[in-house]
Order: structure tokens, then sequence, then C-alpha cells
């Protein structure tokens, strides 16, 4: 299953890898055969990897936050949050490599109370100062638990950040929600009721793979 943020790409892959093949038999060059059938190939294949959309089953509890994608746990850190929290916090970063799933999910249950956008750099995503950086996209949701921030930072490769939701928006957990294109971050913050239930290196799966657990006051 492939997302539809990537129908356009891969059309274009297809396209360029049948143009290649119908060029490859007008010439007598073994190497120049190879090279429009090889590249285009690997084109093709890169995209149909990069835009997959695997179906994902959240946990069947509503007092925890998943991770909203895909990756490896950059760090676990103390932070002090002045936009959506307003208080000290937690944040997870996690980092999306080109070949991971790279549609993001919803991390919890909850109304969308804070959105806002912003232009920027590209600094590698892996770095701690991408998310102050770089091009993001940064959501507030207040759940039945509390708030919770979280954060998508594009990478050094990465130039677009799709996002289908809005202020307003009630929201379920694990749902799509839209995605960074080519190498990217995500970001999430949360509150001092939320116990951290990862650590730096932890592989993570969009949807499913639970970041915080709320403890009970």
């Amino acid at each position: 299953m492939f997302t539809r943020y990537g129908y356009t790409t891969i059309g274009v892959a297809a396209i360029i890898f049948f143009i290649g093949i119908s060029l490859s038999f007008f010439t007598n060059s073994n190497l120049l055969r190879l090279i429009l059938i090889i590249i285009p190939l690997f084109f093709l294949i890169f995209s149909m990897n990069f835009f997959r959309d695997p179906e994902r089953t959240p946990p069947q509890q509503d007092n925890v936050v998943v991770s909203p994608a895909d990756g490896r746990v950059l760090f676990v850190k103390e932070v002090l949050d002045n936009k959506f929290i307003n208080d000290k916090a937690t944040q997870i970063s996690i980092f999306m490599s080109p070949i991971d799933v790279h549609v993001n999910r919803i991390p919890i249950d909850g109304r969308v109370e804070y959105l806002k956008y912003y232009e920027g750099d590209y600094v590698a995503a892996f770095e701690d100062k991408a998310s102050e950086r770089n091009e993001r996209a940064e959501f507030g949701i207040m759940s039945k638990y509390g708030k919770v921030f979280f954060t998508q930072v594009a990478g050094f490769v990465a130039r677009r950040i799709i996002y289908e939701i809005k202020e307003g928006d009630e929201v379920k957990i694990g749902e799509r929600f839209g995605m960074i294109k080519f190498g990217s971050r995500v970001d999430v913050v949360v509150p001092g009721n939320w116990e951290s239930k990862v650590k730096k290196n932890d592989r993570v799966i969009a949807g499913e793979t639970v970041l915080f657990k709320s403890i009970k006051r």
C-alpha cells in the first residue's frame, strides 16, 4: 500500500523507467543500455519504498502517547516549553531516515488547539538545533490527560512538510495526518504527568510504539 502523497512521484518514476527501457532498444552500447535501465529502476524502487504506507494497530488504551513516526529515538531530555505546554516538560525526538516509513500519525486522542507552520533552514535533522531552525509544523493536542505537543521537522534533504489537520479538529490516536518527504524528524513534548517508555536509539513504529504513559496523580 502506498500513501496518496506519493502517487505523483511514483507515477513520474514509472514513466521515466518506461522511457529508459524504450530508449535502450535504440542503442548498441551495452553500458548506455544498462544506464538507461538501472538508474530509472533504482529511482522507481526507491520511490515505491519511500511512499509505502502499511496499516498500523494503535494500543487499546487512551492513557498513552504513541510515536507519530517510524524511526530511531535521537534523545529523551528535559526541556522548558513556552509554546503549548508552558511548563517543564519531557521531549522525545525521532529521526526518520530515507528508508523509514514517512507517513505520520496522531499520537493521542484529543482536540487540536495549537497549529503553526514555519519556513526555515535545512540543518541535518539529527542535530538538536534543527527543531528551532528548520522548516517545521507544530501541533498541540488537548487530551483528557492533558497537553501533548509535537512537531514535524524538515531535514537536510527534506523540502516539503505535508499535514491535513487544522485547529479545532477532533483527532484519534493512530490516524494518518501527513508526512515529511525525504528524511526528517519528529519531536514529541509532554508535561510532567507522563512517564517516558523509550530510550535513546530505540526503534519506534508510528501509531503503535508507546512513547509515554500517563502517571496517575
